[in-house]
């Protein structure tokens, strides 16, 4: 029995069928995962061999040019290499995992639910792509040039190593580029009617409460990576109760429209 004939009761032997279907359902789930496995490791190949002009590349940011990296371990540098391969391991199979995703929970929607939800897998990958640029290009150099500034005014000689140049901006730019996946999912699960504006607006406290956690939670320990995350999260969130407005509106018109028809049906036989 596969699982798109998954059925829960209904049969002779309930307990059965639903034991087959269980087993079903976690063989497919481990499918979709070594799928994803397997494009991970080929990501991981290609970006060992992207490693060294995406290094140069991410060294270059104007805030960063007067600062002299030094390995302070034998595995600094390899490890750094092995970071940013694993970096661009995880660009390539966003779009891919996000397409498993899809295919494994398709066959428990509805046909309207399963298109809607396949649109969405392109704009994962841009949107992925769009946090990892204002990350880089916009809160990095500013978290970078503020604790530098901060270093130079107590008079401290700067020594910083390799490893802590790049934790540092990975632990920045990483996280929010996954947080600019919120609007896509306040999207998607407006569409299958589980959330609406009307209940993100009177969930706005813990919301904010919850980004602003998060925010803390993935920065380093200052208060200005804290307030340089906060702010575009909580910008994100109003982002998604508006487009969760216009699905939303969109909604209530197509039942508006069904009801009239349903309470006015064409008569075939009028001319």
């Amino acid at each position: 029995m596969s699982t798109r004939q998954m059925k829960i009761g209904g049969d002779n032997m309930p307990g059965r069928q639903d034991e087959m279907s269980i087993v079903d359902h976690l063989g497919e789930l481990r499918k979709r995962i070594i799928y994803i496995l397997i494009v991970l490791v080929v990501g991981l190949i290609i970006g060992l061999f992207c490693a060294n002009p995406v290094y140069q590349y991410l060294i270059s940011v104007d805030s960063a040019k007067d600062i002299q990296l030094h390995a302070f371990a034998f595995w600094d540098g390899i490890g750094m290499y092995m970071k940013i391969a694993m970096v661009v391991a995880l660009v390539l199979a966003i779009p891919f995992t996000a397409f498993q995703l899809w295919a494994f929970v398709s066959p428990g929607l509805r046909e309207v639910e399963r298109s809607a939800a396949l649109r969405y897998v392109p704009y994962v990958f841009i949107l992925f792509l769009i946090g990892l640029a204002f990350g880089y290009y916009v809160v990095f150099p500013m978290a970078l040039s503020f604790t530098t500034t901060i270093t130079r005014n107590m008079g401290l000689t700067e020594t910083y190593g390799i490893s802590q140049y790049f934790n540092f901006m990975f632990t920045l730019v990483l996280p929010i580029a996954l947080l600019f996946e919120l609007p896509l999912v306040v999207m998607f699960l407006t569409k299958l009617r589980i959330l609406n504006p009307k209940r993100l607006r009177k969930m706005r406290k813990l919301s904010y409460f919850a980004l602003v956690f998060i925010a803390v939670i993935i920065t380093p320990p200052d208060f200005i990576s804290d307030f340089l995350v906060t702010i575009p999260l909580l910008i994100l969130y109003e982002f998604s109760v508006f487009l969760s407005s216009v699905v939303y509106r969109k909604q209530l018109a197509a039942d508006e429209a069904a009801e009239e028809r349903y309470r006015f049906p064409a008569n075939p036989d009028s001319k």
